[in-house]
């Protein structure tokens, strides 16, 4: 059995796809008991978990949402920091996107708009002016500090071409998933030769993202990402924590979500990277659940 507030089973669901400060969650309905054993899943053929993969990456929040939540870094020596952030998300015609605002503690800001999709970007402010960041930008640290990258939000891999199914392996959280490999592209390999391939870990009853690996030229995983637990707003569940966590240094980053608003109707303006400099105001005080540590 898993852990309350764990992914769990439903009566009927949808997977949600959410690429941001969070990276991708599965949202479900309500929750029920055991998950399945590995052997009652099976390892579809490679046109079904084709389908599988392609239908994960279509599935969208409806509406849009705001999210309060704590980046905890927690390094294996030296003293842990906590930075406060709120991301804002919806979806484009080009797929998930996500406004991002993390305090450093300083009393500045870091502002990002990240697109997710087969056309992925991100922007970033960067003194009073909005710009893309670059492959190389992609892979300095978000914040001073902080052992997580704008990669690592993005998670770009789970689009590329070529993924293949390896096998169906037990998740972090305990359930049957999919591992899906896919290797990286040759433009990226050129930039980044020290990551050669990723691997995902999606759910086999709820086809919804659980873990990532990135893997290194040794063909060890040199960063994953993994979902902790879920907790309950309302009819859904979505995530009350996340690691990040850094193979090689075994220095790891945690997101704890401390607040929740679903079912929002933002302005569009609040995903132009045009409007990234201005200050995006939260939704009111009522329409946020807090949730309890």
């Amino acid at each position: 059995m898993f852990a309350a507030g764990r992914i769990a089973p439903a009566v009927s669901w949808r997977a949600f796809f959410l690429c941001a400060a969070l990276g991708s969650v599965a949202l479900v309905g309500a929750p029920a008991s055991k998950p399945p054993e590995l052997a009652q899943s099976g390892k579809p053929d490679a046109a079904e978990a084709a389908r599988l993969l392609e239908q994960f990456r279509q599935a969208g929040i409806p509406g849009e949402y705001y999210l309060e939540f704590d980046l905890r870094s927690l390094p294996r020596r030296g003293p842990e920091r906590s930075f406060h952030g709120r991301l804002w998300g919806g979806r484009n015609r080009d797929g998930a996107i996500t406004r991002v605002e993390i305090n450093d503690g300083s009393g500045a800001t870091h502002r990002l708009l990240i697109q997710n999709g087969p056309q992925a970007a991100v922007w970033r402010v960067t003194d009073g002016k909005t710009a893309p960041l670059s492959v190389a930008e992609l892979f300095k640290p978000i914040i001073p500090g902080v052992d997580v990258t704008a990669f690592d939000l993005q998670m770009p891999y789970l689009y590329w071409p070529g993924a293949t199914l390896e096998k169906v392996a037990r998740s972090v959280l305990g359930r049957p998933a999919y591992a899906y490999m896919v290797r990286a592209p040759a433009e990226f390999a050129k930039q980044h030769a020290e990551i050669v391939a990723a691997r995902a870990y999606l759910d086999t009853q709820f086809n919804a993202l659980v873990q990532t690996e990135l893997i290194g030229a040794d063909n060890k995983v040199t960063k994953s990402f993994a979902f902790l637990n879920l907790k309950k707003v309302g009819d859904r569940y979505i995530p009350k924590a996340a690691d990040y966590r850094n193979e090689v240094t075994r220095d790891k980053t945690r997101l704890e979500v401390t607040g929740a608003a679903l079912n929002l109707k933002l302005p569009p303006a609040m995903f132009e990277p045009a409007e990234l400099a201005r200050p995006a105001a939260p939704p009111a005080a009522g329409e946020i659940t807090h949730l309890a540590p």
